[in-house]
């Protein structure tokens, strides 16, 4: 029996937003009370959340046209808001940002000091031509001016659009040449892992390659006094741009607000679009009412601006809690740096990836000794699946009394399917629930919902945060072979998973890379989750090879530095696995290899390793932190 690793006391529980939401609707009983409400009664749901999160805008009568269809579902059709000023409905001395950079320099604005910036910034925009719907990109690290062009951008009508400046050339090219951006918002350089590292030389070739780009917007970081630029503006305009007339454009709810881009490793990136009103309310009501998020709140997520959390992060402001950014390695100048960070600045909510804390406990770190984490309530995880063991570190290591949500969803949804609960008990391994408003099901391989087994995650009906499309899809072709081609009418994510006897979840992996050894389908994470249990192991990435008509299983594996693989460390990888698992999960070959390649939001990418140990090309090595490991497994079998 799974027993919970942390269960809410009686106060702790009628103190949440969640429980005073559902005073607020008038349901009784249990979440999955709730829950059933907010799917069964979906358009009533969303309106009261609109009242009770008190977004700003004209509602309208209208809440959903087109209900019963995924695809083509009109969400408030009549309404009329704007992003930014929902984002800065708090004007005052409160602390909004904290910018903490791996150099040391810490930088704070106030609420009413990033509306004045919003403004000033705006108003730079539209003297420059910008009109709604034009598209103003940033090659920016996770810094304030980040956030303040995005609401500046958005505040006007601009559909903003991001990438981390650790992007090579291609990547980057890939992703803003389709969009064909007015404006570009880049830096000279940053910091990352003891580094200065200058990105001049790429921008530059990026404004030469993109036409569209009318103005660069430039921020100094690293202190280089000019770059070589036509149309290039400091980014001092902040502080000295006339205000004057200013004004947030009411919008429509699904106008674009934000074009994000599916990871591109296996082709050319999707450019996803999302509306307004649709992001906006589901990041109140996953930061309110899943994680309790208040004005007194520190929230934190390690995050760059090419992953969506960076988009999540930010819409914290609306809550008027104070959001943490941090640029750099989270391992830099030692493994304690985040926990360092968490104490210095009081972070209540700390978001992070699976593969940080599993580092984190191989690296030996025990911070509930030695660390101040009294104000810590809270740990997020997203990313990939978080192991048992990742859940028990946790509570062992760092903190008894708090909340660890592991939370899952994407780029796809901008927000998440399953996720935390302050008012749910944790279990190891499993996320807590579905959203609300998500009606989430397990479907095996005939469009039958299960419970208990393993299938593949869906959700069958609509929802706010859908896309409003594809860029450059007017047919809707691309938008419906991404998520409707599997399943007619119902979202089909991508994630293998299994629903518990908790109404809880668990991911066992994405189901392009699900190995299938004799027919059995068997999930990578069920494999990596064993693979963390081995003192010697460091890293690992498992994959299936086509084998005399069947698929073995191949797991690579990255020692502790000065190990090498020996005869004893194969044989306790394959009995671990093996005694808690089943055969069947027990690789054929067991491979050293120097680095796992990851995607630059920090994801391994099996189909990637895939391709190239059957000799397939891979495309887009852009799209990677660290392309040149794929040479490791060109020649590894």
């Amino acid at each position: 029996m799974n027993e919970p690793l942390w269960i809410p006391g009686e106060y702790q529980r009628a103190d949440t937003r969640m429980w005073e939401f559902q005073q607020h609707v008038d349901v009784k009983g249990s979440y999955d009370q709730l829950h059933a409400f907010s799917v069964r009664e979906k358009e009533l749901f969303w309106s009261k959340l609109w009242d009770f999160c008190g977004v700003i805008g004209e509602r309208g009568d209208q809440i959903l046209n087109n209900h019963d269809r995924m695809q083509g579902a009109e969400w408030f059709p009549e309404a009329k808001l704007n992003f930014a000023e929902n984002l800065l409905r708090f004007n005052d001395d409160r602390i909004a940002l904290v910018s903490c950079l791996e150099n040391g320099s810490r930088r704070s604005l106030s609420y009413a000091e990033i509306r004045k910036q919003v403004e000033c910034v705006a108003c730079w925009l539209r003297n420059a031509g910008v009109e709604p719907g034009d598209r103003i990109a940033a090659l920016m690290p996770n810094v304030p001016e980040t956030v303040v062009t995005m609401l500046a951008a958005t505040s006007i009508g601009a559909t903003f659009s991001s990438c981390s400046p650790d992007f090579g050339v291609s990547g980057i090219l890939d992703r803003f040449g389709q969009i064909s951006p007015k404006v570009l918002l880049t830096c000279d350089g940053y910091y990352y892992n003891g580094k200065v590292l200058d990105i001049s030389g790429r921008v530059g070739e990026i404004v030469a390659s993109v036409d569209s780009i009318e103005q660069v917007l430039l921020v100094s970081l690293i202190g280089k006094e000019s770059l070589d630029l036509p149309r290039v503006t400091a980014y001092d305009i902040a502080s000295t741009t006339d205000a004057e007339g200013f004004n947030f454009l009411q919008t429509s709810f699904d106008h674009p607000l934000y074009i994000m881009y599916s990871s591109g490793t296996t082709g050319t990136p999707k450019c996803i679009v999302h509306g307004v009103g649709g992001t906006l309310l589901q990041h109140l009501k996953e930061h309110q009412l899943h994680v309790d998020l208040r004005r007194d709140d520190v929230l934190f997520f390690f995050t760059t601006c090419g992953w969506m959390m960076w988009n999540w992060l930010v819409s914290g402001l609306a809550s008027g809690a104070t959001l943490v950014l941090y640029d750099g390695s989270p391992f830099y100048p030692s493994p304690a740096a985040m926990m360092d960070l968490a104490e210095q600045e009081k972070i209540s909510v700390f978001g992070t990836s699976a593969k940080f804390l599993s580092s984190l406990e191989k690296s030996g770190e025990k911070p509930r000794e030695s660390h101040d984490l009294s104000n810590l309530r809270s740990v997020l995880s997203t990313g990939s699946p978080l192991s048992h063991e990742s859940f028990r570190y946790v509570y062992r290591d760092i903190k008894q009394d708090i909340c660890l949500a592991s939370i899952s969803g994407g780029t796809d949804i901008i927000s998440c399917f399953v996720l935390g609960n302050p008012c749910l008990p944790v279990y190891a391994g499993e996320l807590q629930c579905a959203g609300l408003g998500m009606d989430v099901h397990i479907f095996n391989d005939e469009g039958e919902g299960i419970s208990e087994s393993k299938g593949e995650m869906v959700c069958t009906s609509t929802f706010p945060s859908m896309p409003v499309g594809f860029w450059n899809d007017a047919s809707g072709e691309k938008y419906h072979n991404a998520y409707f081609a599997r399943f007619e009418n119902i979202w089909a994510h991508g994630d293998y998973g299994e629903q518990t006897q908790n109404n809880g979840y668990i991911i066992y992996g994405r189901s392009d890379a699900v190995l299938n050894p004799g027919g059995v389908r068997i999930g990578t994470a069920e494999i990596y989750r064993q693979v963390e249990r081995i003192e010697e192991v460091v890293d690992s990435i498992c994959v299936g090879q086509d084998w005399d008509d069947d698929v073995r299983v191949i797991l690579f594996v990255v020692l502790r530095q000065g190990i090498q693989l020996t005869e004893d460390i194969e044989a306790n990888i394959k009995k671990t696995i093996r005694e808690n698992t089943s055969p069947r999960h027990v690789p054929a070959r067991i491979v050293a290899v120097p680095d796992v390649p990851r995607t630059i939001s920090g994801k391994i990418v099996e189909l990637a390793v895939r391709n190239v140990i059957h000799g397939l090309p891979v495309t887009n090595t852009d799209a990677l932190a660290n392309p040149e490991s794929l040479a490791f497994y060109k020649d590894a079998l």
